[in-house]
C-alpha cells in the first residue's frame, strides 16, 4: 500500500498522521508525503521523518501548488497495489492497514474499497460515521455504482477509500482538478467508474474536525468553485449514458452540497450570500432532471425554494429557524450582561470610542505585576518605539512592588475598562478574562510563559487533575482573540498549533525573558551573587520545583536539610517554589538556620538563574530557559509516573535519549546526593545530553527576541535581527568563569 499525504501548514498534527502510519502492524506500506510548499515546519518535519524510517518518501514542491495537485503527484510516485490518500490532520486507526489488507484480499481485490471512519472534535467527542450501518450491510459483497447506488451517499471525500493504483494511475489515468471541492467530483467520477467496489465497517481513518484553520472553514470566493465541479459531474454523466438512472441521486447530492455550503458562514460570506443563492438556483435548474422527486422535510423546502430562485423567501425561512435556535441563547447572554453593570455600561462607553494606535496593554501571571515575555517586550518598546506608551494591569496587592514611575491600571477598576476598550496592543503572557471584548483593530499579542513538557490546551482533557474546574470552550473562546502567538522553539510551535485549535499565527522569535541570558556580562553575574549574599568561589545549586496538580500545597521532595548538609559547607542551595504557593514556614526556618536561601519571592527569576551554577528540576519550563546559559541541569523526579499519570507529558525527560533528557537524571534523594558528590552533575555526558537539548529547545533564543518582538509588532517591520546560529551565540559567563 501506499500512503499518499498531502502536506500544507500542519505542522502542529502532522507527527501525530505520521506516527499513526509508522505504527500499523501491516507493515507494507510506503509513505508518498508531498510538501505543496508549505510555510511552516511541514517540510522539515518530513524530512525529519524520512531520515529515521526509508519508508517516508518525501517530496517537495517549489511553489504551492494545491491539495488536488499533490495528490496527482503522490498517485503517480507511488509504488504500491493500492493508494490510500490520507489528510495530513487525520490519523488512521490502530489496525487500518491490517484490516484493509485482509479486506482486499477476502473480496479478490476490487477497484475500490470503501472504509469506515469517526471523526473526532477538539473536546474529545468522537461521532461514527453515518455510513457504518451500510458499510457492514455490504459483507464481502462485490458490486458495481448502478448495482448499490445507495453507496454513492457516503461522504464524498477520497481518504475514505483505497484504491487499487493500477485501476486508478494506469487505466484512466485520473488527476483532481483545480480548486475546492475537487473530492466530491474525484470520488464521484471514480465511483462510477469502477467495475468491482467493496467494503469494510473496520474503522480505518479517525477524521478530525478541526475547529478552525481548516481550508474548507475559511469564507471567500474559492467556494464558488463548486458549481464548476458540479457541472463537470453531469458532463461526464452526458457522457456515459449508462450511468443516466444515477442522474436524480447525484443531482440530489449537488443540491444538497450546494445548500449546506450557503447555510455555513465560515464559507460564504453575508455579502456573497445572494450571490451564491442565485447560482445555486441558476444549476439546480439548469440541470434537474425530468420527473426529479423533491426530497421530504425541510429539505424539500428548501429545493423548492431553489427551485422557485427567490432568495429573499430563503433567507426569510432560514432566518425563522435561525432566531428560534437563538432566542434562549441570546436571552442568558443579555442576563449575563446585565448583571455588570461596569461591565454593561462603562466598558460599552468605551468600546465605542476609536482605538488608540499608541496605546499598549501589558499584564503577566494574572496581573501578578511586571514579569516574563511582556516585561521584556515592555523595555524594548521603550527603547525602539517610545511613541507606544505601555499600561500595566496588575491586582491590587501588587502596587507596592511597582517600579518607580510606572503606569498602571489595577484590574476592574474605570481605568482599567478604558485602556481594557482602546488600547491598539495587547500583550499578555496567559490569557486575558472571559470579559475583554477583543476588537477588530485591536492585536493580541499571546507571549506564553514557558516551552511545553506538561499537556496543555485541549490535551489536558485527558487528565482530571489538570483539568478539575476548567471550561475548555470558554478557554479556546479566550484563545480566539490571540493574533499573534510567540514561541522559542520549533515544539512549542507545533504543540500550541494543535492544543489550541484557533486562528492565529506562530511567530518564532524566541522568549523575549532570555535575551537576559546572551546579554548579561561578568560584572552582571557578580553582582547578582553579591546582592544575594553569595560567597565568592561557593557552588550555587538552584532549586526550581513545579507545581502538583494531584496535590494541594507545598510538599517537599527533597529532605533539605540532609541534602545541604551532605553536600557541605562549599555549597549554596537557592529554594525557589512555584508562584502559585504562598510563604512555607519550613524553608523560612531552614534559611534561618542559614542552611538554604529562599528565594521564592525573588524577582526577576532570571537573574537567580544567571546566578547559578547549575539547576535542579523536576518538571518545570525554566529548564527550558536555563539551558541558553548551558550550565549543568539537574532532572529530580521522584514521582515521575504519577505526575505523568496525573498531568501528561509531551516526553519522556528521564529517558536519557538526547534531546529529551537535559542532563543528570536522579528518581530519589541517595542518586540526586550521589550526581553532586560523584560530579556528574558536570560530567561530560551531562554536557552531551545538554548539547542535543539546547539543540532542539533553544532555538530562536539569542538575545534579539525582544527587538524582534517589538519591531513587528509596533513598528510593522520585519522581524530583524535575524536568529544567530546556536554556535555562534555566546551565553552569559558562569559564575567559575568569573570568580
Amino acid at each position: 500500500m501506499s500512503v499518499v499525504i498531502p502536506v500544507y501548514r500542519v505542522q502542529g498534527y502532522l507527527r501525530a498522521c505520521l506516527n499513526s502510519v509508522l505504527t500499523q502492524s501491516f507493515e507494507d506500506f510506503e509513505i508518498v508525503a508531498i510538501d505543496d510548499h508549505s510555510p511552516d515546519a511541514s517540510g522539515r518535519i518530513l524530512d525529519e521523518y524520512a531520515a529515521l524510517d526509508s519508508r517516508v518518501i518525501p517530496v517537495h514542491f517549489e511553489e504551492n501548488r494545491g491539495i488536488g495537485k499533490a495528490r496527482d503527484a503522490g498517485a503517480l510516485k507511488a509504488r504500491g497495489e493500492y493508494i490510500l490518500f490520507l489528510d495530513s490532520d487525520d490519523t488512521l486507526a490502530d489496525g487500518a492497514l491490517k484490516a484493509i489488507a485482509d479486506r482486499l484480499e477476502v473480496t479478490g481485490y476490487p477497484d475500490i474499497l470503501l472504509l469506515n471512519h469517526v471523526r473526532t472534535y477538539w473536546n474529545t467527542r468522537v461521532q461514527a460515521s453515518a455510513a457504518s450501518e451500510m458499510l457492514s450491510a455490504a459483507g464481502t459483497d462485490v458490486f458495481t455504482a448502478l448495482e448499490r447506488p445507495e453507496y454513492l451517499s457516503m461522504f464524498a471525500v477520497v481518504w475514505n477509500r483505497v484504491y487499487r493504483r493500477k485501476f486508478y494511475v494506469d487505466d484512466h489515468k485520473f488527476t483532481f482538478t483545480d480548486g475546492i471541492y475537487e473530492d466530491a467530483l474525484m470520488v464521484y467520477r471514480t465511483m462510477l467508474t469502477a467495475e468491482r467496489i467493496a467494503a469494510t465497517d473496520h474503522i480505518c481513518v479517525e477524521y478530525r474536525q478541526r475547529r478552525k484553520g481548516n481550508s474548507m472553514g475559511t469564507p471567500g470566493r474559492k467556494h464558488f468553485g463548486i458549481f464548476e465541479q458540479y457541472a463537470r459531474l453531469f458532463e461526464f454523466l452526458d457522457e456515459h449514458p449508462r450511468l443516466e438512472p444515477l442522474r436524480a441521486l447525484l443531482f440530489e447530492r449537488a443540491a444538497s452540497h450546494y445548500l449546506f455550503t450557503l447555510a455555513r458562514e465560515d464559507r460564504i460570506v453575508t455579502k456573497d450570500r445572494k450571490e451564491f443563492f442565485k447560482l445555486s438556483a441558476a444549476s439546480y435548474k439548469h440541470f434537474r432532471p425530468r420527473g426529479f422527486v423533491l426530497p421530504d422535510g425541510s429539505q424539500g423546502v428548501r429545493f423548492r425554494l431553489l427551485a422557485h430562485g427567490s432568495y429573499a423567501a430563503y433567507a426569510a425561512v432560514t432566518a425563522l429557524g435561525a432566531a428560534r435556535r437563538q432566542m434562549s441563547k441570546r436571552a442568558a447572554k443579555v442576563r449575563t450582561r446585565l448583571g455588570n453593570a461596569v461591565y454593561n455600561q462603562l466598558y460599552r462607553l468605551h468600546l465605542r470610542r476609536p482605538v488608540d494606535e499608541n496605546l499598549a496593554v501589558y499584564a503577566a501571571y494574572w496581573n501578578r505585576g511586571v514579569a516574563c515575555n511582556p516585561a521584556a517586550i515592555y523595555e524594548k518598546a521603550k527603547e525602539i518605539a517610545p511613541n507606544v506608551h505601555g499600561v500595566w494591569i496588575v491586582k491590587p496587592d501588587a502596587v507596592d512592588r511597582l517600579p518607580k514611575g510606572l503606569d498602571y491600571v489595577v484590574a476592574n477598576s474605570p481605568r482599567y475598562w478604558e485602556v481594557m476598550a482602546r488600547a491598539k496592543y495587547l500583550v499578555n503572557n496567559v490569557n486575558f478574562p472571559n470579559s475583554f471584548v477583543k476588537r477588530r483593530d485591536q492585536i493580541h499579542f499571546q507571549t506564553h510563559h514557558g516551552t511545553p513538557l506538561k499537556q496543555m490546551g485541549i490535551d489536558q482533557q485527558r487528565y482530571p487533575a489538570a483539568a478539575k474546574s476548567m471550561s475548555f470552550a470558554r478557554m479556546l473562546e479566550r484563545a480566539d482573540k490571540w493574533d499573534l502567538s510567540l514561541t522559542s522553539n520549533q515544539h512549542s510551535t507545533e504543540i500550541w498549533e494543535r492544543v489550541y485549535p484557533c486562528a492565529f499565527e506562530a511567530v518564532e522569535y524566541g522568549y523575549p525573558r532570555n535575551d537576559v541570558y546572551f546579554r548579561a556580562t561578568g560584572e552582571d553575574v557578580l553582582r547578582i551573587r553579591r546582592a544575594l549574599g553569595i560567597e565568592d568561589g561557593k557552588t550555587t545549586i538552584l532549586y526550581c520545583p513545579t507545581v502538583r496538580d494531584y496535590r494541594k500545597g507545598y510538599v517537599p521532595h527533597i529532605d533539605l536539610e540532609r541534602f545541604c548538609h551532605e553536600l557541605g559547607p562549599d555549597y549554596v542551595i537557592l529554594v525557589r517554589t512555584h508562584y502559585s504557593y504562598g510563604a512555607n514556614p519550613h524553608l523560612e526556618s531552614l534559611q534561618e538556620r542559614g542552611l538554604i536561601k529562599d528565594v521564592s519571592r525573588y524577582s526577576p527569576v532570571e537573574e537567580l538563574c544567571l546566578a547559578a551554577d547549575a539547576l535542579i528540576t523536576d518538571y518545570s519550563s525554566i529548564m527550558f530557559d536555563y539551558a541558553c546559559l548551558d550550565r549543568p541541569i539537574v532532572t529530580y523526579a521522584d514521582d515521575w509516573e504519577v505526575y505523568r499519570k496525573a498531568r501528561g507529558v509531551y516526553f519522556d525527560v528521564l529517558s536519557g535519549k538526547p534531546g529529551e533528557t537535559p542532563g543528570m537524571t536522579a528518581t530519589n534523594e541517595d542518586e540526586l546526593i550521589e550526581a553532586f558528590r560523584s560530579g556528574t552533575w558536570n560530567s561530560s555526558r551531562s554536557a552531551e545530553l545538554r548539547a542535543a537539548f539546547r539543540e532542539r529547545f533553544v532555538q530562536f533564543d539569542d538575545g534579539n527576541a525582544a527587538e524582534r518582538v517589538v519591531r513587528r509588532l509596533f513598528l510593522g517591520q520585519n522581524a530583524t535581527p535575524a536568529v544567530v546560529p546556536l554556535n555562534e551565540r555566546t551565553p552569559a559567563p558562569s559564575p567559575t568563569a568569573v570568580a
